[in-house]
């Protein structure tokens, strides 16, 4: 009986879990990432906004008003800022990937104050 009960947990996990997507920006910002940062970024998003990426956590945070986006995931000095889709199906889309510097974000080539 446990073990059907965990394999209908594990299917309603999966029905739930968010797809992700980048935008191209996101993806040219990843690109200006050393290897080792860009795969840092990706598995934390792959770990952590794939499930409740819209409820705020230490690293999970909703960002006041600002022109880059409305979540941010803090990833050491490394910034993922999302957006989270519920309908009709539940998408993360990844807006943008930076690097924060005191109260400074380089996301690509710009740097901004948020």
């Amino acid at each position: 009986m446990r073990l059907l009960a965990s394999k209908v947990a594990l299917f309603a996990e999966a029905l739930l879990a968010y797809r992700i997507e980048y935008s191209p920006d996101a993806e040219e910002h990843l690109q200006a990432l050393t290897a080792r940062q860009r795969a840092k970024a990706l598995d934390n998003v792959d770990k952590k906004l794939t499930r409740q990426p819209a409820v705020e956590t230490k690293n999970c945070r909703p960002m006041r008003p600002n022109p880059v986006a409305p979540w941010e995931l803090r990833i050491g000095k490394l910034r993922v800022y999302y957006d989270v889709e519920d309908q009709p199906e539940p998408v993360v889309h990844v807006l943008a990937v930076g690097i924060k510097r005191r109260n400074l974000v380089r996301i690509g080539r710009e740097v901004i104050r948020l």
